[in-house]
């Protein structure tokens, strides 16, 4: 199996079975983003614990690359601290704006690295950085601190 055939299929895996989808309770902050440019939509919610994302729940509704990232998004944050958290959605981010040109570091961004074909289409990149967005947008309205790399200019 070709190495994009094996990319397409982890995410249509997390298309058909999200992680973590359906929003729940108790959470620390909440947030709804929307694509402009396609429509596709997510409400997240976190829970921090300490300095520790201790949850993430979402609704989405859109395309499968939207709905699969969030997905991702779930599994490569829960458990770890906020400023980690952070670098991972950094990563992720650098790769998905990348134009193809940036390596993904696949330790880092497990699954997530299947979205690495994804910056070679500019329309499909808000879909990929939807939930990654909102995810920065709910911790920020936490009490957590956040400790980022440069991740401004962000295109959702």
């Amino acid at each position: 199996m070709q190495l994009q055939q094996m990319y397409q299929e982890i995410i249509l895996d997390h298309y058909r079975d999200p992680h973590g989808s359906g929003l729940r309770e108790p959470y620390d902050a909440e947030t709804h983003h929307v694509n402009p440019t396609c429509g596709d939509e997510v409400t997240l919610r976190v829970k921090v614990e300490g300095d520790t994302v201790s949850d993430v729940s979402y609704e989405t509704l859109g395309c499968s690359i939207s709905q699969a990232s969030v997905s991702v998004l779930n599994d490569l944050v829960i458990g770890r601290p906020v400023s980690e958290a952070m670098r991972v959605m950094a990563s992720f981010q650098e790769m998905a704006q990348g134009r193809g040109q940036v390596e993904p570091d696949e330790a880092l961004l497990g699954d997530g690295v299947a979205f690495a074909g994804v910056a070679k289409y500019p329309a499909r990149v808000k879909c990929a950085l939807l939930g990654w967005m909102a995810f920065k947008d709910a911790v920020s309205r936490t009490d957590a601190t956040i400790e980022t790399a440069d991740t401004e200019g962000s295109p959702a």
